[in-house]
């Protein structure tokens, strides 16, 4: 089919992979919330209530932006405190995000985690949900989110973690793949839908590694939560 993303070419270079998952997401996102809970065991929600709970103890103020918005999940549960900009690459996320009836209210924009279209130190906080591993360049990105945070502030990325035991590596990345093999066959006709996801983690540096890049961006402070045993994690860095 015309357009459909290859997967086997998602890697073949930054450019490859941005044009893969503006599709990709585009593709997926009427269904969006229904996967992230299946592939999270039911507990993406909880997780996502973490991270606006450490927005709301860590950053009490300040602007903040939410990268890889999506639907909106986090960024509406921080419109409540403060005013929030929720950023996507895909028009069909943010268009699921804008219809959703929420007491608060945010501010949403297309756009690149590479490129941000803001000026240097305009937010108290930024945070990431299933964003930073599908970044081209995950430096480039780095970069970027800390020149537009405010010294001092926050960044809180919640994203699958690639294990470091070989064995639970393969186990978690087997279950990935079966499990998104189905569900792409069933919702969308193509088993390659939701393989990006384990072929993604193969790819990513890490909890301990990007916490490293963390570091080397100009972040201090940075510290690593665990969740499911490790299978996902919490990043959490203060801007120095």
């Amino acid at each position: 089919m015309r357009g459909k993303p290859k997967l086997a070419h998602a890697f073949d270079s930054p450019e490859a992979k941005l044009a893969y998952n503006r599709r990709l997401f585009t593709t997926i996102a009427p269904r969006y919330d229904l996967i992230t809970r299946v592939l999270s065991y039911g507990q993406d929600a909880r997780w996502k209530r973490r991270v606006a709970e450490i927005v709301r103890q860590e950053a009490p103020a300040g602007r903040a932006l939410d990268l890889a918005c999506g639907t909106g999940d986090i960024a509406l549960s921080m419109a409540a405190d403060r005013a929030v900009v929720g950023l996507d690459l895909t028009m069909g996320m943010l268009r699921k995000a804008e219809g959703r009836r929420q007491k608060a209210e945010a501010r949403w924009i297309a756009g690149d985690m590479t490129r941000l279209p803001f000026a240097d130190d305009s937010f108290g906080v930024v945070t990431a949900g299933y964003g930073l591993r599908n970044v081209p360049v995950l430096e480039t990105a780095l970069s970027e989110i800390a020149r537009v945070l405010a010294s001092g502030g926050i960044f809180v990325s919640l994203d699958f973690n690639r294990p470091r035991s070989p064995l639970m590596r393969a186990v978690y990345l087997g279950y990935l793949t079966a499990v998104g093999s189905a569900i792409g066959l069933a919702l969308h006709g193509d088993a390659d839908t939701y393989r990006y996801i384990p072929h993604s983690i193969r790819r990513y540096p890490g909890a301990e590694g990007v916490a490293a890049l963390l570091s080397g961006a100009g972040f201090a402070q940075v510290r690593i939560e665990p969740k499911l045993a490790g299978l996902m994690t919490i990043h959490v860095a203060r801007k120095l």
